[in-house]
């Protein structure tokens, strides 16, 4: 017996005129130049879209296909500047659309350097038009980047055992909402959340995975069984429970370079979801394959997004590729002692974005 397809909602011919919107809120005109860097696994649709998109704003646009299918579970893969003259042209241009994740990447930083702004599309059609950045957004975003900025200590506890204490401000805030329309900004068409990495050793405590909470990365799935952690001097220390403490276990085990790495098991971005189109319940709905995931199960509103392994995209040295991403619902985040996020809600009314119904 066949399985069920969900079959897609949006109609394909809408794709052009989503994606002018998005140039337009990236603030690409008329004399400006795109690059595309595609792969052999991107959405040929994607790119006529864009170009056709292009044709009507006026811009330049070409494409960059790199031989490969960059993994969804390895990050920091150097899809660009290996082929001479890649990175150079790449540095001229004004805006980069990019299919495939290149966070974690050296050349990723030398773009955003040189003023060039990096929009990333990794999501299927029908979550390109859900989640488009909604009015209000930004602005919530910036506002919790601010109160993020000037925090020191960070304390994330839960009803169900977890209580993480971190300090900030040795690397930057980064945030995303959903739009690269700044010089050297980064984004990811669909997002809206904010992260930063612990001070290096900063963080202890304990963090208590529950299930419903999901593993965006590498796996896609929804916790079934509590993972228990032992966070001491910044690194996992204990990892206990059935299954899903098993899969965690092997997954940075298999990232450890040497014996004793302790890379894999460091605290990285830490952080939580703004965007209202986002939905918990996205992969229930849609499936498990990461293309429904990346940006819905990352950053619905109110999640605490725990994660694992690399820093390089702070600045920092980690290059593991042990990364492990959690949103973590029903979680309550303080900001040197000021509730930001109580049980899984945002409290802060500046943070707070208004739904929008599209389709």
């Amino acid at each position: 017996m066949e399985a069920a397809i969900r079959t897609q909602e949006l109609n394909p011919q809408k794709l052009a005129r989503l994606f002018q919107r998005q140039f337009d809120l990236c603030k690409v005109t008329k004399g400006q130049t795109v690059a595309i860097v595609s792969d052999i696994g991107t959405r040929r649709e994607y790119i006529h879209a864009a170009f056709a998109a292009a044709d009507e704003i006026g811009f330049d646009i070409y494409e960059m296909c790199v031989n490969t299918v960059p993994g969804w579970t390895k990050v920091g893969v150097p899809t660009v500047g290996q082929c001479k003259g890649t990175l150079e042209a790449l540095k001229a241009c004004d805006m980069i659309l990019i299919f495939h994740v290149p966070l974690f990447a050296s050349w990723l930083r030398e773009v955003q350097q040189a003023g060039v702004r990096v929009q990333m599309i990794i999501d299927a059609p029908d979550d390109l038009e859900q989640l488009q950045s909604p009015r209000g957004l930004k602005e919530a975003v910036l506002h919790a980047h601010e109160m993020y900025e000037r925090t020191q200590n960070v304390r994330v506890t839960s009803d169900s055992g977890t209580d993480l204490h971190y300090s900030c401000g040795e690397y930057p805030v980064m945030s995303q909402y959903g739009m690269a329309d700044e010089p050297g900004r980064f984004d990811h068409w669909g997002v809206g959340l904010i992260h930063t990495f612990p001070n290096e050793g900063s963080a202890r405590g304990k963090v208590v995975i529950m299930p419903g909470d999901i593993v965006i990365l590498p796996y896609c799935r929804y916790v079934v069984d509590p993972i228990h952690l032992e966070i001491a001097d910044g690194h996992i220390t204990a990892i206990e429970g059935g299954l899903d403490a098993e899969l965690m276990r092997e997954w940075l085990k298999a990232g450890e370079e040497f014996e004793g790495d302790r890379d894999p098991y460091a605290l990285s971005h830490l952080g939580w979801g703004l965007n209202p189109q986002c939905r918990w319940d996205s992969i229930a709905l849609y499936g498990d394959a990461p293309e429904r995931s990346r940006a819905a199960s990352r950053c619905f509103p109110g999640n605490f997004l725990f994660s694992t392994g690399p820093n390089t995209q702070g600045g920092g040295k980690r290059t593991t590729r042990g990364h492990y991403d959690v949103p973590m619902r029903n979680c309550t985040i303080e900001l040197d002692g000021k509730v930001v996020v109580e049980r899984g809600r945002i409290v802060v009314p500046e943070q707070i974005v208004p739904k929008e119904e599209r389709g």
